[in-house]
């Protein structure tokens, strides 16, 4: 079987930090040509857009969306309308309704579309999944905190609408909550922070719950210094378990049961490789269902402006 081509589309810095390293160590996938406006890679194709990359680009079976959520639906209908794959960074939309015709585009077309949801793929959160469903849980709380100046420096996008705000780390926290509870969740309130210059907030706290009533308690805070957090705890009637490190580290009562090196992207594209193989599409959409309730249901409180 031939290698997937792909091309990355946005060539920021998750594309060069993550994308690029993962591609290039997954069996079956390789990186054939970049399309961004800003930057590119010596030894590859470059062009400027997608249109172009389409139109004058080197063969290719697939392309890596990696540009701001804003622009994304129409550079993945274009690729679809191509005949290509299609794999799409998180938030995979601005919304939630325009990945509909998506969907049914790539279906008609037999072409892969993939909602990435990085987190997932962190080395600890299958074995939470594994330990809970054999335990009663009580209750979890998220505290997803972390500095915006330095994991997303210059990235004005990420205030603007559609570009999420603090969602944009705090819906890998929710895309590891939907895969380790046992029943769906859903937003009951939510209390979002905006900077009186931005158009997305910097700070949201949310309560959450399932159909039996679980309490569930979210904070996501952008303007966090020193030490940062990623974690989920979870109350059990045999332990604690707590999420650390973004899903890196499970450990019960302090006692560490997993923890291994971040191979979230390189599962990514091993999924995505699987996929094309078939045409088959992977929309999970649960984890934007969510902050767009959250967006629905939040009291809006404004904040100190933001200087970045």
């Amino acid at each position: 079987m031939t290698d997937l081509r792909i091309a990355i589309v946005g060539f920021g810095k998750i594309a060069r930090d993550q994308h690029v390293g993962a591609i290039a160590a997954v069996p079956g996938a390789t990186l054939a040509a970049v399309a961004s406006r800003n930057a590119s890679l010596p030894e590859l194709p470059h062009f400027a857009t997608i249109e172009e990359l389409l139109e004058q680009g080197p063969p290719i079976d697939a392309v890596s969306l990696c540009t701001p959520p804003q622009v994304r639906r129409a550079q993945a209908a274009a690729a679809l309308a191509a005949g290509k794959h299609v794999m799409l960074e998180k938030p995979p939309g601005t919304g939630v309704a325009e990945l509909d015709p998506l969907i049914a585009m790539a279906a008609e077309a037999k072409r892969t579309l993939f909602a990435t949801w990085h987190s997932r793929h962190a080395p600890a959160v299958e074995p939470a999944r594994q330990w809970l469903a054999e335990r009663r849980i009580a209750s979890v709380h998220i505290s997803w905190k972390e500095d915006v100046r330095v994991w997303h420096p210059g990235q004005a996008w990420i205030w603007e609408p559609g570009g999420l705000g603090v969602f944009d780390p705090g819906i890998n926290a929710l895309s590891i909550l939907t895969r380790i509870l046992p029943k769906p969740v859903f937003v009951t309130a939510a209390e979002l922070a905006f900077p009186a210059n931005c158009q997305a907030p910097i700070a949201a706290n949310l309560t959450l719950t399932d159909i039996s009533g679980l309490p569930v308690t979210a904070e996501f805070d952008f303007r966090q210094t020193g030490p940062q957090s990623w974690d989920i705890i979870v109350e059990t009637d045999r332990g604690r378990m707590t999420l650390s490190s973004g899903g890196a580290r499970m450990s019960v009562d302090g006692k560490v049961l997993a923890e291994a090196p971040d191979e979230e992207y390189r599962g990514l594209y091993r999924r995505f490789v699987e996929l094309a193989a078939t045409g088959a599409s992977d929309m999970d959409l649960t984890p934007l269902r969510l902050v767009a309730d959250a967006f629905l249901l939040g009291k809006r409180t404004i904040v100190e402006p933001f200087v970045d």
